[in-house]
């Protein structure tokens, strides 16, 4: 059964500039938050959308967790979630249980920038034009949302929504099986696509979206599935990658 250990094997084989510095040419990770630190100061106030139990905290080491660190950086960060898990989280200088599409409980204008990772795939249809709405009305005038997601019609998009979400944490155990079944979360892909996020971050907003292709981690420890993916990769268009980085900056 492939485990973490088994994974790393892989990529240092597939991606051997990894041994200076701890991560590839490709790093999804590294990409966003080196934009999302890029967007910070000192005295932020910052809106982790999504936070969860923390997971990076325990599972992330050198520049990885160095990255994602932000409370480290900035004057404060407060989390929302849905998972009475977020309560738990040590990142937090306060966290928040919210409903699904509810208000999040916060004044107007109140954030520098809102982070959601990996989070918007798994808002509701009938959910997205609150949770988008929401978003905007805590930031400030100028102030950022960060976001990283899959992409609908990317491999990973169209993989997942093939699967049932019964079936989802299954496929996901046996993909990755140190994985824990909290971190597991039903897939809605409701705000997947550049039409979606241009319809729920309209104009006077500036609204920033592009494709990003890593290192393919989904695949476990099988050398043969890295290859293949990486060739996928290689021959799909920068439409269709398998990440869209999604960058909104509220109107002032």
């Amino acid at each position: 059964m492939a485990n973490g250990a088994d994974r790393d094997d892989v990529l240092a084989r597939l991606y051997p500039e990894v041994a200076a510095g701890g991560f590839t040419r490709y790093d999804g990770f590294v990409e966003f938050y080196n934009r999302v630190n890029a967007l910070l100061a000192e005295d932020s106030v910052v809106l982790d959308f999504g936070a969860g139990r923390g997971a990076w905290q325990y599972e992330m080491a050198g520049f990885h967790r160095h990255l994602r660190a932000i409370h480290e950086r900035v004057g404060r960060v407060v989390g929302v979630d849905v998972d009475p898990v977020v309560e738990d989280n040590p990142s937090l200088a306060e966290a928040r249980l919210i409903e699904p599409g509810a208000p999040i409980p916060y004044d107007d204008a109140t954030f520098d920038l809102a982070v959601a990772d990996y989070v918007l795939e798994h808002v509701s249809a009938e959910d997205a034009p609150s949770v988008s709405a929401e978003l905007l009305r805590v930031l400030k005038p100028g102030g950022w949302l960060a976001a990283r997601t899959p992409n609908k019609w990317g491999v990973i998009g169209v993989g997942a929504r093939a699967v049932p979400n019964t079936l989802h944490t299954r496929v996901l155990r046996r993909l990755q099986p140190e994985r824990l079944a909290e971190d597991v979360f039903p897939v809605r892909y409701a705000m997947n696509t550049r039409g979606d996020l241009a319809r729920l971050f309209p104009e006077p907003h500036r609204l920033l979206v592009y494709g990003h292709n890593s290192e393919p981690r989904y695949f476990g420890s099988s050398v043969p599935a890295w290859r293949a993916a990486q060739l996928v990769d290689r021959l799909t268009p920068p439409r269709w990658a398998s990440t869209l980085m999604v960058f909104v900056q509220k109107s002032g």
